[in-house]
C-alpha cells in the first residue's frame, strides 16, 4: 500500500510542476507583451522564482521561437513564433467570421444542419455549426474532433493532402465505425481521387448507421484547402434527389467563402 501511496503522491508532483510550468511560461509571455523587453533578473522577480528557474523558463520559450533575445541588450522580448500563433488564430477568425451568414443561409436552403471544420491534430475539428429547421435535439459538436476517413468532412480535409501525407495522417489501421465505414487505406485513397475530381465528398451511413454527409473544401488564395463545410442529416431525408441538392447547394457555399478569402476559382 505504501508503494501505491508513493507512486500516486509521485504522480501527483509531477502533473502540479508541469501545471506550475506551464502558468509560468505563459506569465512570462504576458509580461514580455506588456513590457516589451525584461531581463532574466526582472522575469524571475515577476514570478517569483530563482533566476536560474527563469533562464530555463525563457531558454525553452527561445527554443521555440515565442521569445527572443536582443543581442545588444541581453533583454529577451517575444519572438516571431508568436506572429505565427497569432496568424493561426487570426485566420480562424477570419474564416468563421466570413462564411456565418452564407452557412445560415445554406441551412435555410437544406433544411439540416450545416457544419465548418478545419484539419486540425489528425482529425477534423467543428469550429463553427448552424442549425436547419429540420434540426432536432440537435448536439453542439463546436470544438469537438471527428474522425477524418469516416465523414464527408473528414475526406476534404484529406483531399487537400497528398496521398501520401493523407495516409500518414489516418494512420494504417482505420476505425470501422459502422459496415459502411472505409477500413483499407487504398480504398480511402481512392475515394479521395473521387473527392478531387467531383469537388464533394459524401458519406452514407459511415460514421453512425442513418446518418449522411455531404461536403465541399473551402479554399484559400493559393488553392490549398483550408476548411470544409457539410450538410447532414438523417439517411431518410438525404437521399436521391434531396441528397443531389444539398451537395449542389454546398458545393456553392463552399466556392462562395473560398472566393471572400481570396480564392480565383477553378483552373
Amino acid at each position: 500500500m505504501s508503494n501505491v501511496r508513493a507512486v500516486s503522491a509521485t504522480g501527483r508532483s509531477a502533473g502540479t510542476t508541469t501545471v506550475q510550468s506551464v502558468d509560468r511560461a505563459v506569465s512570462v509571455l504576458d509580461m514580455l507583451a506588456h513590457a516589451g523587453e525584461a531581463g532574466v533578473t526582472a522575469i524571475a522577480a515577476e514570478l517569483g522564482v530563482h533566476k536560474s528557474t527563469a533562464f530555463r523558463l525563457v531558454a525553452a520559450l527561445e527554443a521555440r521561437g515565442l521569445v527572443e533575445q536582443n543581442a545588444e541588450r541581453g533583454r529577451y522580448r517575444l519572438g516571431v513564433g508568436i506572429l505565427r500563433l497569432a496568424a493561426a488564430a487570426t485566420a480562424r477568425l477570419d474564416l468563421v467570421q466570413e462564411s456565418r451568414a452564407l452557412l445560415r443561409s445554406l441551412a435555410t436552403e437544406a433544411g439540416e444542419t450545416v457544419n465548418l471544420t478545419v484539419l486540425s491534430d489528425g482529425a477534423a475539428l467543428y469550429v463553427d455549426q448552424v442549425a436547419g429547421s429540420s434540426a432536432l435535439q440537435l448536439h453542439n459538436w463546436v470544438g469537438q474532433r471527428i474522425p477524418l476517413h469516416a465523414t464527408s468532412n473528414g475526406k476534404v480535409l484529406l483531399s487537400g493532402l497528398s496521398d501520401a501525407d493523407a495516409v500518414k495522417v489516418v494512420g494504417r489501421t482505420l476505425r470501422g465505425y459502422t459496415d459502411s465505414t472505409v477500413r483499407s487505406t487504398a480504398e480511402l485513397v481512392g475515394q479521395l481521387a473521387d473527392v478531387r475530381r467531383q469537388g464533394y465528398a459524401v458519406a452514407v451511413d459511415e460514421l453512425e448507421v442513418g446518418l449522411t454527409a455531404v461536403a465541399a473544401p473551402v479554399r484559400n488564395a493559393h488553392d490549398d484547402v483550408v476548411a470544409s463545410i457539410s450538410v447532414s442529416g438523417p439517411t431518410f431525408r438525404l437521399d436521391g434527389d434531396e441528397r443531389d441538392r444539398a451537395t449542389a447547394a454546398t458545393v456553392d457555399v463552399a466556392q462562395e467563402i473560398s472566393r471572400r478569402l481570396g480564392w480565383g476559382g477553378p483552373d
